[in-house]
């Protein structure tokens, strides 16, 4: 009698601890729902907002794995000069600082800066052929082939007196425009350029 007595009350503590157990999760969980419902009509940060901000980021982080093609644009080529016409070539030689002579073929119009730089010579023309820099210095070969060029501007003549080693055949490359007149023209480049400026020369406010 005794044994099933003990064996009740065993029955009965477990079912107790059971309810307490249960109930006390139970309002654990209400509790957490009751806070989660408080903090979406507080304003803080509504569960909808969570869940499209999620959904945003997972859209983001799809397209961040997704390849991309990609695409190249073709470069400007140096000095934009024109492959000249069948007939309408116009001859002219440039001999760099190391006495190479180099011959090219080109258009009316093209100026000795433009030429040279698309062929790759050693001509800065710093100012980009503005006239506002000595750095396209060249000296013409032939006097007579010089005395069919046009005369030079003030400002080209200015530039002029800052350029290394001038001489009485010198002129600058991006005011040179070769036309029928100058074919066979041959210029050489000189040892060395003295990058001096117009902006270096007026008045700073």
């Amino acid at each position: 009698m005794s044994f099933w007595k003990d064996a009740s009350l065993n029955l009965l503590r477990h079912a107790v601890v059971a309810e307490r157990f249960s109930g006390s999760h139970q309002a654990r969980f209400l509790s957490s729902s009751t806070r989660i419902a408080r903090v979406s009509h507080s304003g803080r940060t509504p569960m909808t907002t969570c869940r499209t901000a999620l959904s945003r980021n997972q859209r983001l982080w799809r397209q961040a794995e997704t390849p991309r093609s990609l695409s190249a644009t073709a470069g400007v080529q140096h000095g934009h000069i024109t492959p000249p016409k069948l007939g309408e070539e116009i001859n002219v030689s440039f001999i760099d600082k190391d006495g190479e002579k180099y011959d090219f073929q080109v258009s009316e119009g093209d100026n000795l800066l433009d030429i040279a730089q698309a062929n790759d010579l050693e001509m800065e023309g710093a100012c980009g052929g503005s006239c506002a820099c000595s750095t396209c210095h060249v000296i013409v070969e032939d006097p007579d082939m010089f005395d069919k060029m046009e005369e030079p501007s003030d400002d080209e003549n200015d530039m002029l007196d800052l350029a290394f080693g001038l001489t009485e055949t010198s002129r600058l490359g991006c005011q040179v425009l070769m036309n029928k007149e100058l074919d066979g023209l041959v210029v050489r480049l000189p040892s060395m350029t003295r990058n001096l400026q117009a902006s270096d020369f007026q008045t700073k406010k």
